[in-house]
């Protein structure tokens, strides 16, 4: 399936992060995790539980960005917290900067008394991080994105957590990294990220050189597996018929 995107593939990549999770709220941040977790809900996963990311429990499963044409339930913003703290979630964030550990930094960048660049502040971060699975989503992998250590910690990797005590280690599970290049878990030796898969079209070194760390890479490193026929056709019928997904992660050779 030589057309097949690389937005394509991304986005059967985060639906397979989604797969084996059952009966649970998936809460996608961004574009291709909406598209990916609505993919899983469709194939993988149909036991997924979705919202419309601001207060509706979704019974169907619209195209991304367009309004709920079936609701199941009212989540208002102060049940968030509820189930952030105490229900079975698997969110999907964003992130600024993941280091060798997976720690996630969407705060600011530069040193923490006096940084250079503000960016959302540490949001929902830390307590998704230690009560509920957690997946990150990197459209554009690149050696800024993936440092060596994030100059701040919002989203605590295992490591961290390890260190900071049961409370935050018990239910700390950051189950996948999925970017424009890869995917990743952080299950490498002292709790690192570890290279899973490259998407079509990638090499390991592509991916090696675009990371500011060194990367465990164990064995042959398998190609992230293509969309099938069925799932591109929801992807491109169903979810996504305006094809907003290519502007996060244009076609390889496009123009940028």
């Amino acid at each position: 399936m030589t057309d097949v995107t690389r937005a394509e593939v991304c986005a059967a990549a985060i639906a397979d992060a989604f797969a084996d999770d059952g009966e649970i709220f998936g809460s996608p941040m961004g574009t291709l995790p909406m598209l990916g977790v609505r993919l899983a809900k469709l194939t993988s996963n149909p036991d997924l539980v979705l919202s419309d990311g601001e207060s509706l429990y979704l019974g169907g499963v619209p195209p991304i960005f367009a309004k709920a044409d079936v609701v199941e339930g009212w989540i208002p913003f102060r049940k968030v917290f509820d189930v952030v703290a105490y229900g079975r979630r698997h969110v999907m964030m964003g992130a600024t900067q993941v280091d060798k550990h997976g720690n996630q930094n969407i705060s600011a960048i530069g040193p923490f008394d006096q940084p250079q660049r503000q960016l959302l502040g540490s949001r929902g971060a830390p307590g998704n991080t230690v009560n509920n699975r957690t997946s990150y989503w990197v459209p554009k992998h690149s050696t800024r994105v993936f440092v060596e250590k994030v100059d701040i910690v919002s989203g605590v990797g295992p490591r961290a957590a390890k260190q900071a005590g049961p409370a935050a280690a018990k239910f700390n599970d950051i189950h996948r990294i999925v970017s424009n290049l890869g995917v990743f878990d952080v299950k490498g030796d002292d709790d690192t990220v570890r290279l899973l898969s490259v998407h079509p079209g990638v090499s390991v070194d592509e991916v090696v050189d675009a990371t500011g760390f060194d990367l465990h890479i164990r064995g042959d490193v398998p190609i992230t597996r293509e969309p099938t026929e069925a799932e591109l056709m929801i992807i491109r019928n169903v979810l996504d018929p305006k094809n907003i997904r290519d502007r996060e992660v244009p076609p390889v050779g496009a123009a940028k």
